[in-house]
């Protein structure tokens, strides 16, 4: 085993996937907008994750932004590491204005070219680091950025 190479999976199957397994991805009402090997878009609507200022809460755009970038580690390890844990170690994240309505994240890693790094370390070691970034939109706008490290660990 050299590289994980992702399965396709469809966006309906990873949404269903997330809520079975991440409840508060349920209680946000996300859905999977794009699945590929290179990105994950995931979206909310403002209902389930308003603020007291009839807004987005801060919190649930970091947690879509977070899921959108552990959705993507998912996606692409899924298939050469069944049993492996994506964690996230540290993550950043910075807003540049209000969220009034239906918002999306996009996931995508931070550096492509130290993905085959990541998979030999996680096959030799067993746990890896990676970073990954997400794009917070609103109205066709970007509307935040989030930055994380995510550790893979292999449980075999």
């Amino acid at each position: 085993m050299t590289s994980a190479v992702p399965v396709p999976i469809s966006a309906q199957s990873l949404a269903q996937y997330l809520y079975q397994q991440i409840p508060l991805s349920r209680a946000m009402e996300i859905s999977a907008l794009e699945v590929s090997q290179d990105a994950v878009r995931l979206s909310a609507p403002l209902a389930p994750n308003v603020n007291h200022r009839a807004t987005v809460f801060g919190g649930s755009a970091s947690a879509l932004a977070i899921l959108a970038a552990w959705s993507l580690l998912h996606v692409r390890l899924r298939a050469s590491f069944p049993a492996v844990s994506i964690v996230i170690q540290r993550q950043s994240t910075s807003y540049n204005r209000p969220i009034q309505g239906t918002f999306s994240a996009r996931a995508a890693l931070v550096q492509p070219d130290d993905w085959p790094r990541f998979v030999r370390l996680l096959q030799r070691r067993g746990k890896a680091r990676i970073s990954v970034a997400s794009t917070l939109d609103y109205a066709g706008q970007q509307v935040g950025q989030f930055s994380g490290d995510f550790v893979a660990f292999d449980q075999n």
